[in-house]
């Protein structure tokens, strides 16, 4: 029974029925375009299915041969686009090397090869491709990108010793433009910290607007006057309009974040007590330099050109709230339109 001319349908593949319908409509000599017409498939369709489907031996179109012919070739596995093209495979390989997660690389292929799909896939293909080769180099990078070795928080019920900060600004006074990611020049700073032995810790701190991150090397310790000292060198290079105000938390080594103002111009506000939400992408930030510097290790070990490599690492790492751009393309971007609006 045939199809009225003209109806559609959304399947995707021809059923028995459909291929009985169409073995008749050809032997009646009909053209594909008709053969569509009449079965209300579109010509494509109907041209695949006599291209892959005919008798292997006497080139006829025959149902029940091209339902064992389809079956067969559904059955047998196919080959993704990362096994296909090795240039994008090694390109994801290299992604993940770089800490980048399938939906980061995903992401930025569409930016870079905007009209190239064969160098585009999706970040459930990537997944697919792991779990398919679960021993292998993918698996590996990818398990060392989801690694993050982020800390517990600290009971909010417990009481806080480290102390009264002098002349501590509170959150609460910091510029309303802070507030949300419109404007740059505001960052979240804080300390990730070594073993208790070895006193180390190495300063982190993210501007909010384009998620630049600067990694400051502390090899005097954690102690406030080092710190203020060492924040203060790796801020003050920074444009004006990239350098406002900077948001930590409580912590003893801030003490001497007077002499950060001081020395910058910026800002020191402070955020709520075991409040972290309040700095987010200090927080999150955080967590993936754990992959880098591993919880009770002794940071101290680490010199300042492997910091600044791991700052490098996390800069051009694609982030989806920038549109998969990353942050030193943000960051560039700002530098570019300030330089523009200041010298027309």
């Amino acid at each position: 029974m045939f199809r009225p001319p003209g109806t559609r349908y959304n399947d995707r593949y021809l059923c028995t029925a459909d291929r009985q319908d169409l073995q008749d409509l050809h032997r009646r000599g009909m053209s594909i375009r008709k053969i569509a017409e009449e079965m209300g498939r579109s010509p494509s369709t109907i041209s695949r299915e006599l291209r892959r489907n005919l008798h292997p031996d006497t080139g006829v179109y025959l149902a029940h041969t091209a339902d064992t012919l389809a079956h067969q070739r559904q059955r047998r596995p196919r080959n993704t686009r990362l096994e296909e093209n090795t240039v994008l495979c090694q390109r994801v390989q290299t992604d993940l090397n770089k800490g980048w997660s399938p939906e980061q690389i995903s992401g930025r292929l569409k930016v870079d090869y905007p009209d190239d799909e064969s160098m585009q896939v999706s970040h459930e293909t990537i997944y697919k491709a792991i779990l398919i080769h679960p021993g292998g180099e993918m698996k590996r990078l990818l398990t060392a990108h989801l690694r993050t070795g982020r800390t517990l928080r600290r009971h909010r019920g417990r009481r806080d010793r480290r102390g009264r900060i002098p002349g501590l600004v509170s959150i609460a006074e910091r510029p309303t433009e802070a507030d949300d990611r419109l404007v740059p020049g505001h960052h979240e700073g804080d300390l990730i910290r070594g073993t208790v032995v070895s006193r180390s810790g190495i300063g982190t701190i993210v501007e909010r607007t384009t998620g630049y991150l600067t990694l400051v090397h502390l090899p005097d310790g954690c102690r406030a006057e080092p710190v203020a000292e060492a924040v203060a060198q790796a801020m003050i290079d920074y444009p004006p309009f990239f350098a406002k105000t900077i948001t930590w938390d409580r912590g003893t080594e801030m003490h001497s974040h007077a002499k950060i103002t001081e020395a910058t111009g910026i800002n020191v506000y402070f955020a709520d007590p075991h409040s972290p939400w309040q700095r987010p992408s200090n927080e999150n930030t955080n967590g993936l330099l754990r992959q880098y510097f591993p919880k009770g290790t002794d940071l101290s070990v680490h010199t300042a050109d492997e910091l600044a490599q791991v700052q490098e690492l996390l800069n051009t790492r694609p982030r989806k709230r920038l549109g998969f751009k990353t942050p030193a393309e943000a960051y560039a971007e700002l530098l570019q339109t300030h330089s523009v609006a200041t010298n027309p």
